[in-house]
C-alpha cells in the first residue's frame, strides 16, 4: 500500500515549531537555519492546501489545522521513537559517538583514548574522523572537538586547547650542507602543506621573505603532511597539539622554537539538549583534564604540570573558519 504524504522533513519542522511555539527554537532543536524551517512549513502548507500558522510580527500561533495536525505529528513521532527504542536487544545507553579532525585522532586523541576506557569501562567510544562538518542533528553524534571561534547556535561548547601553528622537522634536517637555523633558511628546504595551507600566513607574519610559501607537496591531511615531516622529506607548518607527542619523543624538533602564529582554537560541543547526559559530562571532563595535562597554554608557552586549567584568549576579528 503507497502512503501519498508530504515531505517528512517538512513534518518534523512543522511538529518542533508547533510545540515550541516558535520557528527560532524549532531550527536550535534541528540544528539548521530559522530560514530553512520557514521554508519548510511553507512547502508543507503549499502541499496541504492551506495555512497551518498565523504569523505575526514577534509571534507565530497555530491555525485550527494547524492545532489538529500537531496533536497527531507530536503523537506520532513519539510513538516512531518508542518503537525504534525497543526494536532490538542492545543497549545504546553506554555508546557515544565522538567526530573529530583525522588528525586529531591520530596525533592526540586515539593515543590518550585508553585512559578514558579505564576511568569509564561502561562506555564504548565510537570515534568518527571526518574533515566535514558534522550536523548534531541529522548526523549520530553526540560530542565533537571542533575547530574555530566557539561560538555555535544550539550546541554547548567548551574551551579546549590553543591553536598554535609553527614550523617543524625531523632532527635530521639540522644538519647537513642546509641547517636550519633561522626562517630564511627554509629557502633551500622543501615545505610540506596540508590543505587550506598555512605557510603563507606564517611567513608574512614574521616578515620572511626569502622563501616561497607555496612551493612543495600538500597533503589532504595534516596527519599525512606530519608523517612525511618525520621521514625528513621536508619542513612542515603544524598545530602544536598534533605534534606535541612527536616533539616529546625526539621524531620531530621545532627549528625555531615556538616562533608562531595562532589559529583557530580547538573546542569541544554538543547540542544543548544532551550537554547533561552523564556520558556526555564524563568524556567532556575527561577531554577537558587531559588537555590540561598537556600544559599547552594560549600564550604559546609550554608549561608541564601547569595546575590551572587553560583560558580562552582574548576574542580577536580572524577569518572564516576552515576546518571542523
Amino acid at each position: 500500500m503507497a502512503f501519498d504524504l508530504p515531505s517528512l522533513t517538512g513534518l518534523r519542522a512543522f511538529e518542533a515549531a508547533a510545540r515550541n511555539r516558535s520557528i527560532k527554537l524549532a531550527a536550535q532543536e534541528l540544528f539548521v537555519t530559522p530560514a530553512a524551517v520557514s521554508q519548510q512549513i511553507k512547502s508543507l502548507e503549499e502541499r496541504l492546501g492551506g495555512p497551518l500558522f498565523l504569523r505575526h510580527a514577534r509571534s507565530i500561533e497555530l491555525t485550527q489545522a494547524g492545532r489538529g495536525l500537531a496533536v497527531q505529528l507530536t503523537d506520532s513521532f513519539q510513538r516512531i521513537s518508542n518503537t525504534l527504542d525497543g526494536l532490538f536487544p542492545h543497549d545504546e545507553a553506554g555508546v557515544l559517538t565522538v567526530s573529530v579532525l583525522p588528525s586529531f585522532a591520530a596525533k592526540w586523541l586515539v593515543p590518550r583514548l585508553g585512559r578514558f576506557r579505564q576511568q569509564q569501562p561502561h562506555i564504548d567510544v565510537r570515534v568518527s574522523a571526518s574533515n566535514s562538518l558534522v550536523e548534531f542533528g541529522l548526523d549520530d553524534v553526540h560530542l565533537g572537538v571542533r575547530s574555530g571561534r566557539g561560538v555555535y547556535p544550539g550546541l554547548r561548547s567548551d574551551y579546549l586547547l590553543p591553536g598554535h601553528l609553527f614550523p617543524v622537522c625531523s632532527p635530521s634536517l639540522l644538519k647537513g650542507a642546509a641547517p636550519l637555523r633561522e626562517p630564511a633558511d627554509l629557502r633551500h628546504h622543501t615545505l610540506l602543506h596540508a590543505e587550506p595551507s598555512d605557510w603563507p600566513k606564517w611567513l608574512n607574519t614574521h616578515g620572511v621573505t626569502a622563501v616561497n610559501g607555496t612551493r612543495g607537496p600538500r597533503f589532504s591531511d595534516d596527519g599525512l603532511m606530519l608523517d612525511a615531516a618525520i621521514d625528513g622529506q621536508g619542513v612542515a607548518i603544524s598545530r602544536e597539539i598534533l605534534v606535541a607527542d612527536d616533539l616529546a619523543r625526539g621524531l620531530l624538533v621545532a627549528p625555531f622554537g615556538r616562533l608562531q602564529v595562532h589559529d583557530w582554537d580547538f573546542f569541544v560541543v554538543c547540542p544543548l539538549s544532551m550537554a547533561d547526559l552523564p556520558k556526555i559530562v564524563a568524556f567532556r571532563e575527561w577531554i577537558m583534564e587531559e588537555a590540561r595535562k598537556t600544559g599547552i597554554v594560549a600564550d604559546g608557552s609550554s608549561a608541564p604540570g601547569a595546575e590551572e586549567p587553560v583560558r580562552p584568549p582574548a576574542p580577536r576579528r580572524r577569518r572564516a573558519a576552515k576546518r571542523a
